[in-house]
């Protein structure tokens, strides 16, 4: 199906990246073609085996990391540093510690310029949306880790990005809390609708949260496939014991299981 070129939010074009190691002089090809695209108010998952370059793809699209090939649009606009069309999510909240809730939230805001009253409407808005009214005053290290990530999402939304960034953003938090805040993220994302880009390395989060995900090789990471994610929204969490749910489970898993071995055994590409 042909897609209006004005929908397409994220464009990657042949897109590799290599590192250099200065003091062995070794380079390591971490991407290698990549293609693909992202669209208005779509939320896309990358997985792939361990060290495919899904975190390499983030910073690149991030502005963080040169291209030795190819390129990347964020709405039409060659990406070639960061920008405020950008935000991410990382693994660690990295909240600033002598901050409060409201202070971290309204930081972004501050360095842009915008007029106090409306940065703190603004900040307040979204302090509210992940669920935090009341603990405006508190510092990070009087909050749990769900609820420092809460912090982090909501420093990302309230500037406004035309595409969210997460790099595995509850790998750090035990299950309990993790499936939790799978939960609250979508809750969030389905009243934001933010075009979303979510790096994990698990499976059933990727396709619990993804209207497509995305599978990355192993290392130089290529896209394997693409996996349109035919269920239905909102999703509860219990939706990840339905038989086609597992179904999706089971199809990116051996697509992942099958380059882990063609990795391991040397096989030819």
């Amino acid at each position: 199906m042909s897609v209006p070129a004005s929908s397409r939010k994220l464009e990657a074009r042949e897109v590799s990246v290599m590192y250099m190691n200065e003091r062995t002089g070794t380079r390591t090809h971490a991407l290698e073609n990549i293609n693909l695209e992202i669209y208005d108010q779509e939320f896309v998952a990358i997985v792939g085996p361990s060290g495919c370059g899904k975190t390499t793809f983030l910073a690149a699209v991030d502005g963080l990391i040169p291209l030795q090939g190819g390129e990347i649009r964020i709405s039409g606009r060659p990406v070639t540093r960061p920008g405020r069309d950008r935000a991410v999510v990382f693994q660690q909240a990295s909240l600033l510690p002598w901050r409060t809730v409201m202070g971290n939230v309204i930081y972004g805001l501050q360095l842009q310029g915008v007029g106090a009253r409306e940065a703190a409407a603004r900040s307040q808005e979204y302090i509210d949306l992940v669920g935090l009214r009341g603990f405006e005053r508190y510092y990070p290290n009087e909050l749990s880790g769900g609820m420092q990530q809460r912090v982090n999402i909501a420093r990302a939304l309230v500037c406004d990005p035309e595409i969210l960034l997460l790099d595995e953003p509850f790998a750090s938090l035990d299950a309990q809390t993790r499936e939790l805040m799978q939960a609250e993220l979508l809750r969030i994302w389905l009243e934001t609708k933010k075009t979303s880009l979510f790096i994990t390395h698990q499976i059933n989060e990727a396709i619990y949260l993804a209207d497509r995900v995305i599978v990355f090789s192993s290392r130089p990471g290529r896209v394997r496939a693409v996996i349109d994610v035919g269920l239905p929204r909102p999703r509860e969490l219990s939706i990840k014991r339905s038989p086609p749910f597992l179904e999706y489970e089971d199809q990116i898993w051996r697509l992942i299981e099958d380059e882990v071995k063609r990795n391991v055994q040397g096989a030819p590409r």
